[in-house]
């Protein structure tokens, strides 16, 4: 098996793995900021996932301190968005 096709493999499986959680927080002057927590910034690149998250909600945001923040209220759109990229659905919570 090649380097490529293991890697590949064991995202999968950390894919189905993580408890990932979506949640809002609002920050000064009622800003509302989505939090996805709980994806290993070791097994996926946070930056290339909050371009990806950016584009199709078409909001501002950031990965920081192994979270990423999204302006706005995103949760349930995140959500399908990540089940998309292959996230187990029974391991996001949204709170």
């Amino acid at each position: 098996m090649s380097s490529d096709i293991l890697e590949g493999i064991l995202k999968d499986v950390f894919r189905e793995q993580e408890l990932i959680k979506i949640k809002v927080e609002r920050r000064k002057r009622r800003k509302e900021v989505t939090i996805i927590e709980g994806i290993d910034p070791k097994t996926f690149d946070l930056r290339d996932l909050v371009s990806q998250l950016k584009s199709e909600l078409a909001c501002g945001g950031t990965a920081k301190n192994g979270r990423i923040e999204l302006q706005g209220d995103h949760r349930n759109k995140a959500k399908e968005i990540l089940v998309r990229m292959g996230f187990a659905p029974s391991n996001i919570v949204v709170e």
